[in-house]
């Protein structure tokens, strides 16, 4: 960990000097899972310095972490142009009631969790009133439309990195950052399973195979990838008869969306609402939409297979804007790793290959498949590959072991993230 700039040059004990006490944050997050992260990064701050205050705009998991919510963020969590474009005068309402905020209130910093389209404004907006801004969980500008680079470094004072290849990347780009660690590793290390809920499921469903389904924190995800994952399980039962398939659905809503759809088709697979953490502890295997979800799964020591299906259009335009031979985050720490491998295609390739070379595909650890079309086939063949061999499931495993040991090395990225705000870190005068 030597190589990397972090907070862990500071000793680790933390104290709480009388200046945190008049200390207020402003949190921005849009999607669920910055919801999730941010609430960790509040609830490590009040540890460190309990009369800290936070007002912002997340969800439901930063108000319960003591964040004075503006408007639940997490219900606008939406992709591509046209669906942002549905919701443009309610974002321009509610960046209009964030810079009424910012301005009112003695804010001392801005703190930004992805969610890089409306988040650009919000950093824009602070910066016009000279108030810092730190990116904790910053977008992936190095994996999509680079170009974004230049408002990171011209609205940002400081990007918290949570991986190796990102922290260099920014730092080449010309961007403050401090390499913190994942916080997601630090998360998952503190979430406790339920006992009773798994003592109930073992006892119905533990005698086969269990196949975990987790369908995305996104209504759209949910919609786009649904079918492809009912095939893939439909395929795998016509050969693994003996397989026990099981959905983790992030809400009620989306509950009722697989159900419908489970209906249409005929199919009868067990759905649980607000169970991925046991379910992903539960499974043999899993199949996963793409996101950070992947990052648990690696966690869990789980061989997964991610999908994620677009349009036409959709898979074109991300050939010319993707930057990176993947699109899992498990995948990329797997290259990152390996010397002489970059994560990154080369800079004279301006559209990238419809599909990964072979070598590519090789060096997968979770097989990933963005795709426009039915991949169910060689989703599903992983998948009976896996169950029907238990020692190439167990080899597969132990790469998996292998990343985590090499990747997790950060014990404390959120105590990391928490001491750079409370000692002003993105102020580079103080």
């Amino acid at each position: 960990m030597s190589q990397y700039k972090t907070a862990m040059e500071h000793p680790t004990t933390i104290f709480i000097l009388p200046f945190y006490c008049s200390m207020k944050f402003f949190f921005s997050a849009g999607e669920p899972s910055g919801d999730i992260h941010a609430a960790a990064l509040i609830e490590t701050i009040k540890a460190q310095a309990p009369n800290t205050e936070f007002v912002g705009l997340g969800g439901t998991r930063m108000e319960e972490a003591g964040c004075r919510l503006i408007a639940d963020m997490t219900q606008l969590a939406v992709m591509w142009v046209w669906n942002v474009i549905k919701q443009y005068f309610r974002f321009r309402e509610l960046l209009a009631e964030a810079k009424q905020v910012l301005i009112t209130e003695e804010i001392d910093a801005v703190v930004l969790v992805d969610y890089p389209g409306f988040n650009w404004h919000v950093a824009k907006a602070a910066q016009e009133l000279e108030i810092p801004v730190v990116y904790f969980m910053p977008p992936q500008v190095w994996a999509w439309a680079q170009y974004r680079v230049k408002k990171m470094r011209a609205r940002v004072d400081l990007v918290l990195c949570s991986l190796p290849f990102e922290w260099q990347w920014f730092r080449w780009y010309g961007c403050e950052t401090l390499f913190i660690g994942h916080p997601f590793f630090e998360e998952i290390r503190k979430k406790q399973s339920d006992p009773d809920f798994l003592e109930k499921f073992y006892a119905q469903y533990g005698n086969a195979p269990i196949l975990t389904i987790l369908a995305g924190s996104r209504k759209q995800e949910v919609k786009a990838n649904l079918n492809d994952m009912l095939s893939t399980i439909k395929r795998v039962q016509q050969e693994l008869p003996n397989i026990q398939p099981v959905f983790a659905a992030f809400n009620d809503e989306h509950a009722r969306m697989i159900q419908q759809r489970l209906a249409e088709r005929k199919m009868s697979i067990p759905i649980f609402t607000g169970r991925t953490t046991e379910l992903i502890r539960a499974a043999d295997c899993c199949l996963a939409v793409s996101g950070s979800v992947s990052l648990e799964l690696l966690a869990c020591n789980k061989p997964s297979v991610i999908c994620y299906r677009v349009g036409r259009l959709g898979h074109f335009l991300q050939r010319c804007f993707r930057r990176t031979r993947y699109i899992t985050l498990v995948n990329l720490l797997g290259v990152s790793k390996q010397r002489w491998l970059s994560v990154f295609y080369e800079d004279s390739i301006k559209i990238i290959p419809k599909e990964p070379s072979v070598e590519d595909r090789n060096r997968m650890l979770f097989p990933e498949y963005l795709t426009s079309a039915d991949r169910s086939a060689e989703m599903a063949d992983w998948f009976i590959r896996w169950l029907s061999q238990p020692e190439l499931l167990a080899r597969h495993k132990q790469r998996l072991d292998a990343l985590l040991r090499e990747t997790d090395t950060v014990e404390s990225p959120l105590e990391l993230a928490a001491e750079a705000l409370l000692q002003r870190k993105f102020d580079h005068d103080h």
